[in-house]
């Protein structure tokens, strides 16, 4: 049955086009013709655009940590306290306690203790990583159980938050968690798999038709989800578009790459495919193992000897890069410090000069601190910036735990979309989900405000997007990142991978967009999510 949508206004995926109507024939964009058996989408004065495409997300886990012990909607450790004792008193029988979510700014120093954990896991060994998936909050038992004292050395790529006597506290950073997370009991398939589902019916609720899942492979305590994605293509229920980027281990070098090509060859799905490959090349910012060009401050604002990691030798990142580029791979980077950006940026350069051009659509993702030399760049080799606008804001974790450190340049220099897009830069946008929400209209009324609806002070509004920009990076630009390019635009022929809102953005206030809410998603013209708000 063809579809008309009517009574509204269209984003085509570049351009704002109001009274336009949009016809689905075959599940393809059509010409807008009505007919006897036309069903007509009443748009009510709403938006119709493109599907949500989120470039750099980690689905499964956020679905794993919906069904665990689930901390994101807490804050501070009364509340997380009972949101574990809740957990630890339903679920009896778990050998470990799992989940995550706490945040940072809640604890001092941004590190909990082990002993606050002990006082509602009991003997139990628990494992909670934070927010942004860089540190882990454990308990004791779990520390006896993985044999971490005093006399344990912090790994090269993490650190051991130590008490006066080198004792651990309980706050693993970085490579640490792998201390403790290899002893934490494996994720069944089974689990992944509804983990997977649940995810994905939850994203379709927020518009999101598609997406790159940012890592596929083993990494810290997060499971590797291929085999999840194939049992849900396979069997036809895996409905969105998902380009897998497989993890790049860090430990390891070149000799990584034909197992890549393997892993790359053994999935052919239409829906499923792995053509990426994800390097992280250093840490974040709020635990000082963000690569920066100079050193980090301390609190009282005098530099250290601290520069943060680069998780990969700059060098070895260049030839590491140069040879997937020619394996045919795009290539994927975590860079969150000016000198990880830079490092980036210098590796897709030398992978240009020794092989050309190609169309590899390599981006960069979560640019934290950009040096402004570095903004040109992007354009200028074709790499996109793939940014995560929900952060560019001035929340506690800003405030508290970044600004100090950074000092004032290095704070102007934070999130500059703006910037990026007056150089000619791509952009595309991801959530980092569980890390930070997952809607799409949340981040993009920060993308074009700097701010959110609780905060009041704009984050350097220079950097502030236009709504038709935001809206491109997250439909347009994130489906051609990956290779999807017969969506994100709602063009005669492209596959109908629609969202209505429930209101028209462009017609409201800047700071009224967040209110907006998804009244219906459509894949390939078939409606898998309606709402009747």
């Amino acid at each position: 049955m063809d579809t008309l949508f009517v009574n509204g206004a269209v984003f085509d995926g570049t351009s704002y086009r109001p009274g336009l109507s949009v016809g689905i024939r075959d599940g393809r964009i059509a010409a807008g013709q009505r007919t006897a058996k036309t069903q007509i989408v009443d748009l009510q004065g709403g938006l119709l655009l493109p599907g949500f495409v989120d470039a750099h997300i980690h689905p499964v886990q956020g679905g794993l940590e919906r069904a665990r012990c689930d901390l994101a909607p807490a804050h501070g450790l009364p509340a997380y306290q009972e949101t574990i004792q809740r957990y630890a008193d339903q679920h009896p029988d778990v050998e470990w306690i799992v989940g995550g979510g706490w945040h940072q700014p809640d604890f001092p120093g941004a590190a909990p203790r082990a002993t606050d954990l002990d006082a509602v896991t009991g003997n139990r060994p628990a494992f909670l990583v934070n927010a942004d998936h860089h540190g882990a909050w454990v308990n004791t038992a779990a520390l006896t159980q993985a044999g971490i004292d005093r006399s344990t050395p912090d790994p090269p790529d993490g650190r051991i938050e130590r008490g006066p006597d080198g004792s651990p506290t309980g706050t693993l950073h970085e490579g640490a968690m792998d201390l403790v997370g290899r002893h934490v009991p494996p994720t069944t398939h089974a689990e992944l798999v509804a983990a997977l589902e649940d995810a994905q019916a939850y994203l379709h609720s927020l518009g999101v038709t598609g997406w790159q899942d940012a890592i596929l492979g083993d990494y810290a305590n997060m499971p590797d989800a291929t085999n999840a994605y194939l049992t849900l293509a396979r069997a036809g229920r895996l409905t969105a578009r998902v380009d897998g980027a497989l993890w790049w281990q860090r430990d390891r070098g070149a000799e990584q790459i034909p197992d890549l090509v393997v892993r790359r060859n053994a999935v052919d799905h239409s829906r499923f495919r792995t053509g990426t490959v994800k390097i992280m090349q250093d840490g974040v910012a709020e635990n000082f193992t963000a690569g920066m060009l100079q050193p980090y401050f301390d609190g009282c604002g005098c530099r250290t000897a601290n520069t943060g990691l680069s998780f990969v030798d700059p060098i070895e990142l260049r030839d590491n890069v140069t040879r997937l580029d020619a394996a045919g791979f795009q290539v994927h980077v975590h860079a969150i410090g000016d000198r990880a950006v830079r490092e980036a940026l210098d590796a897709f350069e030398h992978a240009q000069q020794r092989n050309g051009d190609t169309d590899r659509r390599h981006h960069i993702a979560h640019l934290q601190v950009v040096h402004p030399d570095d903004i040109a760049r992007f354009a200028q080799l074709n790499v996109t910036a793939n940014m995560q606008a929900l952060w560019a804001m001035y929340d506690q974790q800003m405030v508290d735990l970044t600004v100090p450190y950074l000092g004032p340049e290095r704070t102007s220099w934070q999130y500059p979309f703006g910037a990026l897009a007056r150089s000619g830069a791509r952009l595309a946008a991801g959530s980092d989900w569980p890390v930070s929400s997952p809607d799409p209209l949340a981040a993009i009324h920060v993308a074009v405000n700097r701010r959110d609806e609780s905060t009041a002070e704009q984050f350097f509004p220079e950097q502030a997007l236009d709504l038709a920009t935001a809206l491109t990076a997250y439909t347009k630009t994130s489906a051609w990142v990956n290779h999807a390019d017969d969506t994100g635009q709602i063009l005669p022929g492209a596959l109908a991978d629609l969202v209505v809102l429930d209101r028209d953005p462009f017609t409201t206030q800047p700071d009224e967009i967040a209110a907006a809410r998804v009244r219906a998603t459509y894949i390939e013209g078939e409606c898998v999510v309606e709402s009747s708000r």
